[in-house]
């Protein structure tokens, strides 16, 4: 198992101040029912990882997904799942692989040929990260799990990927979940609106 975090025994070790936010984000009425520790335990067990804080609390005894929120399309999707529109095969996903990323890329740009940075876009899009929702359009968010991002969103769409912060013009204090669920909370507005 991927021991970059401590958080693997018993309960997780979430900021309580952290996790009434997430609260407060998630009515009741919307949320999923939680995994549970052994259910949390159980996938990261599976996938060879240990979901970062507070994100791994928040499954385990809040929500695992929720109808409305962050992802505005889709709301907060499950951990074990991806969006409907998912373009590729889930077997393709390794979550244990870690994030290839550190800094934005537009492949959009790159002028390597296609068949060059195909696989380094697949590698993007699916190891090291579990995926949160969708804004639309490929539009997609990911919260890495595994790799020197770890903690961090992402937004990955069929353009390039961005790490949320500074690319989205918020501190990079407020890159991770809570940070990201809190800016949504606020403005009740779709991401790509969000402006500070």
């Amino acid at each position: 198992m991927n021991t970059e975090n401590t958080e693997s025994a018993g309960r997780g070790g979430a900021d309580r101040g952290e996790l009434d936010a997430l609260r407060a984000a998630f009515p009741p009425e919307r949320r999923l029912p939680p995994l549970g520790w052994d259910g949390v335990r159980a996938f990261e067990r599976a996938q060879g990882i240990v979901l970062p804080e507070p994100y791994r609390t928040l499954v385990a005894e809040i929500c695992d997904g929720f109808t409305e929120g962050p992802a505005d399309v889709d709301g907060l999707i499950p951990v074990a799942s991806v969006p409907e529109d998912w373009g590729c095969d889930q077997t393709q996903r390794v979550l244990s692989k870690p994030f290839p990323l550190t800094e934005a890329w537009v492949w959009e740009d790159d002028l390597r040929p296609y068949e060059e940075i195909e696989p380094l876009i697949d590698e993007v899009s699916n190891h090291g990260s579990v995926v949160l929702g969708t804004d639309g359009c490929g539009m997609y968010w990911h919260l890495v799990v595994t790799g020197a991002e770890r903690g961090r969103i992402w937004n990955i769409s069929d353009v390039g990927a961005a790490p949320y912060g500074v690319a989205f013009g918020h501190p990079v204090t407020g890159s991770g979940f809570a940070g990201w669920v809190t800016q949504w909370a606020a403005a009740r507005r779709p991401w790509f609106d969000v402006v500070v």
